[in-house]
């Protein structure tokens, strides 16, 4: 009797074994199937996608950004969503503010250098002079930046940097920009442009203005800051002696906006500004690019280079093509400025 129940016993053990296995089987394989299917998904939404990360290679990209204000941040942003877009989970971004510091933007990239990040995105002209200055090898590929020839020194200029760097231009057209200033404030004698000594591309703008103003009959000055410290100062010299100001893509004037807007109101100077945020806070009207574009469109060739193996060094930079005519109304109104036909209202 007690073999016949231990081999009952056994049986029963035997046969319960039997059916977890298969079940656990069963459920495996259903696992399998479910993660399959979704594998296959993922592959065909992949295949779709020309730059696609090739064997699940995971990118680290160092984001240099000069210092935070509406532009910059609207590039960064869209230099981010570019490149999720293409490479979904596969890149990591380590992004870095420099706070308006040149030396800081140094100290950042040599850090992504020491990292052997993948590649680097510089936003402004000081991030991108400190990573070419950092590496000549890692990709490099920036936005927010006026003129690369005058960033990077380069004499004869064709379109591309034959370096390891490419990217996007925040560059509007400087003449219809300085037309602007005869279309609004068309009874000014003389024109103070103002712009941060310290930033070669606001130099350059400045240039290609001031001739273009002087063409039109203006008298024309520079007024100069050499940062946040002194802008203030320089920016009531300018609305002592002016009839209207020019304030081109300026970091620096971005940054503080709301000081020289404060200024120019209560002298009752109007400000033509370079592009949109510095519009909303000194500014009377702008001819403005979208950021957020040139930064998605940086993004993109970020993923060219990272997947599809694009060499930066004869990418040709890339330019803005929408360009809107922007007015700040109610500053208009306060200066009795009529804003033509043709602007598009600011939002305030």
């Amino acid at each position: 009797m007690k073999i016949k129940k231990v081999a009952a016993l056994l049986m029963a053990a035997i046969l319960t074994f039997s059916m977890t296995a298969c079940g656990s089987s069963s459920a495996d394989s259903s696992a399998n199937t479910q993660t399959n299917a979704e594998t296959e998904t993922a592959a065909d939404a992949a295949e779709a996608t020309d730059t696609t990360a090739a064997d699940g290679q995971v990118y680290t990209v160092g984001i240099c950004q000069l210092v935070q204000h509406e532009a910059l941040d609207a590039a960064t942003q869209g230099f981010k969503d570019a490149l999720t877009a293409a490479l979904g989970e596969n890149v990591v971004f380590d992004e870095q503010n420099a706070s308006g510091d040149s030396a800081t933007c140094a100290t950042i990239v040599n850090q992504f250098v020491s990292s052997d990040v993948d590649l680097i995105m510089a936003n402004a002209t000081p991030a991108l002079q400190a990573a070419v200055a950092s590496t000549a090898d890692i990709p490099i590929v920036a936005t927010s930046i006026t003129d690369y020839a005058t960033a990077l020194d380069i004499s004869d200029w064709t379109g591309t940097t034959g370096i390891n760097v490419t990217g996007t231009a925040d560059l509007a057209p400087l003449a219809d920009q300085a037309a602007m200033v005869k279309e609004l404030v068309p009874d000014a004698k003389k024109v103070g442009i103002l712009y941060c000594s310290a930033e070669p591309n606001s130099k350059y703008q400045a240039s290609v203005v001031g001739e273009e103003l002087a063409g039109m009959g203006f008298e024309v000055e520079e007024f100069t800051f050499a940062d946040s410290n002194d802008i203030m100062q320089v920016a009531q010299t300018a609305v002592d002696t002016c009839d209207a100001l020019y304030v081109p893509t300026d970091n620096t004037a971005a940054s503080n906006a709301e000081i020289l807007g404060g200024v120019s109101e209560d002298a009752g100077i109007p400000i033509v500004a370079g592009e949109e945020g510095i519009c909303k806070g000194c500014g009377i009207a702008t001819l403005s690019i979208d950021y957020y574009s040139i930064g998605y469109r940086a993004g993109e060739m970020a993923a060219d280079i990272l997947v599809n193996g694009a060499d930066p060094a004869t990418m040709e930079i890339d330019f803005a093509t929408e360009l809107t005519k922007k007015a700040m109304v109610s500053r208009c109104e306060a200066l009795g400025i009529t804003v033509p036909d043709g602007y598009e209202a600011i939002a305030e």
